[in-house]
This record gives structure tokens, C-alpha cells and sequence, in this order.
């Protein structure tokens, strides 16, 4: 009963916490409030109109808000690359700070639900996948299978999150017995939802851009890139504005590990570049629509060759030590990572194994107003969830927020 006692007084406490705060604070939460209105206003129009009101039609079919959800997924993914050198290497910069991995995990997996739930023509129907109710069709659907591993992902990561919080609350620290193997399970976790993600695409043999055994390790060798980029302006912000300490080194460890991810991702695109290339195949064409177009056909082309430049410039910045130490150097490349990655992810995935279609249809998408409203809202949606974790997470892990503590006594640390 105790216990039960305890973790309402901290959810209770947790609710104040995130209904104070100075006027920085209210502005973003007001401005993220705005979005999410503007956004549920377009979803309303659409609901009402139906997908006519996207750009998406039978020729794209899947455009900008299965791009969101594949890159998000990879932002979810990143966790890994702060849980492996915190706990299987227990290198302690990096363990002081693994919980923004997880916080960012919970953030980014919400806005995946939320993409795929605006990206379904009827979502009142969404209840046949509930098991019990309607039928989930595991193991044949890898659809199923996408379902389980990214709801698998996020309960494992908001498990991990409240019973590492709540025990520095009290004022213990983690059992290792109970919290370590969750942790330890949460890196072949993130390597599933994205290696699942890939799956979706080259399982379809009708898709021949897709249909390729090296997608998986594109998926993931590029979420090592996105996810945490993000995690490294994070960072530096939760310094910039709360007395959270986070290591220089931690940062820089960070930076090098992208490094190493950025030239596996950009050797990978190189090595299926080649093989279209050499081959000269009828599959050639939707590598020709991405990088040269087809005929006039050519929307996509420019995006294609600044996402190749964003990556290449990022990975040179991540490569020089000096450049990767250097707070400006650094947050361009972290920026430009982000958009060459969110490119490649979005435009460069989806459309181009969309264009031209199997029927030799050419179809130049661009996302409607609608859809980028409705983007726009549910990524509000993910910055305010992650933003009001972390408005909890940081006086918990300074020893502000705890029970019977005395203010300022450090908390215990997760071993």
C-alpha cells in the first residue's frame, strides 16, 4: 500500500510540475497548442472530405505521412546508440543522460501512431486490429508485425522510463535484476522496429526499388544518423536552460558514433546506387527519377541532390575531431544530418518506389496543405509529450523532486 501511496503523490507531484513554469516555458507549450489546434483542424476537414483532400492517389498511394512514420521510427531506434555504450560498455557520461534516448523513444513511437492513424482512409475501422475483437492476422501480415514491435517498443520504454523515475523519487536506486534486463532488451527492441519498418517495403516484389535485402540495414544505419542528432541538441539545450549537467565527452562520444553510422549509411546508398547503375535494368528508372527525372518529370531531383549534400557535408563535419568538439560545427552538422536523413527518408524512399507506377504511370506528388497542417499538429503532438516528460524528468534526476529528500541532495544513480 505504501507503494501505491508513493507513486500517486508522484504523479500527483509530476501534474504540478508540469503546470508551472516561467514564461519561455508557456510560450512553447502555447505555441505547440496552437499547432496541435490548426493540425485537428485539417484532420477534421479531412475526415469529413475524405483523402481527396491530400495529394495522395492511386498512383502515390503512400507519400509524406508514411515518410514521417518511416523517419520517426528511426528517431525511436536511436535510443541504442546511448543504452549500448551506458550499460553493456557502462561508460558513465553516456548513463547520465540515456533517459533523453528513452524520453525521445516514447515521443517519436507517438507520432508514428499518429501518422499511420491520418494516413488510414476509414481509422473507425482500426478497431479490427484490437485481438479479441477483430482479428490481428499474425504471423502472415507484416503489418501485424509492425503493430506489435513499435506498441511492444513503446510500453517497454515507458516501463523503463516511470521505474527508473519513481525509484530516484524515492530515493533508491533501480533493482538491477528488474530494470537491466529491460534496458538490455530495449537495443535488439529498437533494431526490430526499424528492421520490421524495412520489412514493410522490400516484401513487395511488385516494388522493385524496395525490394532489396540491403533496405534493413539502410533503415538503420541512417537512424543512428537522425535519432541522434536530435539527442545532441537536445542536449544542449537541457543545459542551456536547467541546471542539468551533461558531459562534454558524452556529446562528443555521440558525435563520433554518427560519424561511424554516416559512412555506413552513405556507403550503402552508394553500393544500391551501383547496382541500378551498372546493371542498367528496367529497374534503373526510379533510381533515374530520383537523381536525373524522367522526361520533364523531375519535382523530386533537386531534394534528392541536397539530401546527398546535407549527409556528405554532415558526415564531414562528424569525421574531424575538431569539428565534432566545435558547438557550431557541430549543431550545423547535427542540422544538416537531420535534413538530409528526413529527406532521404520521406521523398527519397517513398515516391520514387512509387514513381512511375507499375503500370508505367508518372504521378508528381506534393504534399497538400491539408497534409502538411495535419504533419505539422501531430509533430507538435510529440515535441509537447516530450517536452513535459522532460519537465519531470530533470528536478527527479537533480534531486529536486523526490520524497522525503532534502532539497538539493543529489538522487541516486541508475546503475
Amino acid at each position: 500500500m505504501g507503494t501505491i501511496r508513493h507513486f500517486i503523490h508522484f504523479a500527483l507531484g509530476s501534474l504540478r510540475i508540469v503546470t508551472r513554469g516561467n514564461l519561455l516555458y508557456w510560450l512553447w507549450v502555447g505555441l505547440l497548442l496552437v499547432l496541435i489546434a490548426a493540425g485537428g483542424v485539417a484532420y477534421s476537414r479531412q475526415l469529413g472530405e475524405g483523402l481527396i483532400t491530400t495529394n495522395m492517389r492511386d498512383q502515390v498511394s503512400w507519400a509524406f505521412y508514411i515518410g514521417n512514420f518511416t523517419f520517426l521510427v528511426g528517431v525511436a531506434a536511436a535510443a541504442v546508440l546511448l543504452v549500448i555504450p551506458a550499460y553493456v560498455y557502462h561508460w558513465k557520461p553516456i548513463k547520465e543522460v540515456v533517459i533523453l534516448g528513452e524520453l525521445l523513444a516514447i515521443a517519436s513511437i507517438v507520432m508514428c501512431g499518429l501518422f499511420v492513424l491520418v494516413d488510414v482512409g476509414h481509422p473507425e475501422r482500426l478497431w479490427h486490429l484490437i485481438p479479441g475483437l477483430g482479428l490481428l492476422n499474425v504471423p502472415s501480415s507484416l503489418l501485424a508485425w509492425d503493430v506489435i514491435v513499435l506498441n511492444g517498443y513503446l510500453v517497454l520504454n515507458f516501463v523503463i522510463v516511470t521505474y527508473l523515475l519513481f525509484s530516484l523519487y524515492r530515493g533508491r536506486t533501480p533493482a538491477k535484476a528488474f530494470f537491466l534486463p529491460l534496458v538490455l532488451f530495449s537495443i535488439p527492441a529498437a533494431i526490430a522496429i526499424h528492421t520490421v519498418t524495412a520489412f514493410l517495403y522490400n516484401g513487395m516484389p511488385a516494388r522493385p526499388f524496395w525490394n532489396a535485402s540491403i533496405l534493413a540495414p539502410r533503415f538503420l544505419a541512417s537512424a543512428f544518423c537522425s535519432g541522434p542528432a536530435v539527442l545532441l541538441i537536445l542536449m544542449q539545450l537541457l543545459r542551456r536552460f536547467t541546471r542539468f549537467e551533461i558531459d562534454d565527452r558524452a556529446i562528443w562520444k555521440v558525435a563520433e558514433l554518427m560519424a561511424y553510422a554516416m559512412f555506413v549509411n552513405l556507403f550503402l546508398l552508394g553500393a544500391e546506387v551501383f547496382k541500378d547503375v551498372y546493371s542498367n535494368t528496367e529497374h534503373l528508372i526510379h533510381m533515374r527519377y530520383m537523381f536525373v527525372g524522367i522526361g520533364e518529370h523531375k519535382a523530386i531531383v533537386p531534394y534528392m541532390w541536397l539530401s546527398v549534400f546535407c549527409s556528405f557535408v554532415a558526415f564531414l563535419l562528424f569525421l574531424v575531431p575538431a569539428t565534432r568538439r566545435n558547438t557550431i560545427t557541430l549543431n550545423v552538422g547535427c542540422v544538416l544530418i537531420w535534413l538530409g536523413v528526413y529527406l532521404e527518408k520521406g521523398m527519397g524512399l517513398v515516391i520514387p518506389g512509387l514513381t512511375p507506377d507499375t503500370l508505367g504511370e508518372i504521378y508528381e506528388y506534393f504534399p497538400s496543405q491539408v497534409e502538411l497542417w495535419v504533419a505539422a499538429g501531430i509533430f507538435s503532438v510529440g515535441f509537447l509529450v516530450f517536452t513535459l516528460m522532460v519537465k519531470v524528468a530533470t528536478p527527479i534526476m537533480l534531486g529536486e523532486f523526490a520524497l522525503d529528500r532534502r532539497p538539493g541532495q543529489p538522487a541516486p544513480v541508475a546503475h
